[in-house]
């Protein structure tokens, strides 16, 4: 006998077999996917501001995450004409988020930002 004949054919029965093997571990690799990227260490430092002043005695920081004032998030807004508004005053647009700021610094005067912005519901 050769190896030619001792080799058995490839049946219906085997390649369903291999097909479904290979099937149950992409799925099971994908299950797998989200829970082993979750175990790896995230970066807990946050981002060094893009711009940051004191102004009127409040301190100003500007990054990639957004706006605070004295450490507390304020709620900026982009327009589609690239100008920026906030919660404080919707009705007046600024060119750049470090204009909103100091705007909304003059609009608070000794008022702090809260912590949490209020949601709607």
């Amino acid at each position: 006998m050769s190896a030619a004949t001792a080799a058995a054919p490839l049946t219906r029965r085997a390649l369903l077999r291999t097909a479904f093997t290979a099937a149950v571990l992409a799925g099971t690799g994908a299950a797998l996917a989200p829970v082993l990227r979750a175990r790896r260490p995230r970066q807990t430092l946050t981002p060094a501001p893009l711009e940051e002043e004191t102004y009127r005695g409040r301190h100003i920081a500007v990054d990639v995450a957004g706006v605070r004032i004295d450490g507390r998030p304020l709620h900026v807004m982009r327009r589609a004409d690239g100008s920026y508004l906030s919660g404080v005053n919707h009705f007046q647009s600024y060119e750049t988020p470090l204009e909103l700021a100091r705007a909304a610094v003059d609009e608070l005067g000794t008022t702090q930002l809260a912590f949490a912005a209020p949601h709607h519901g």
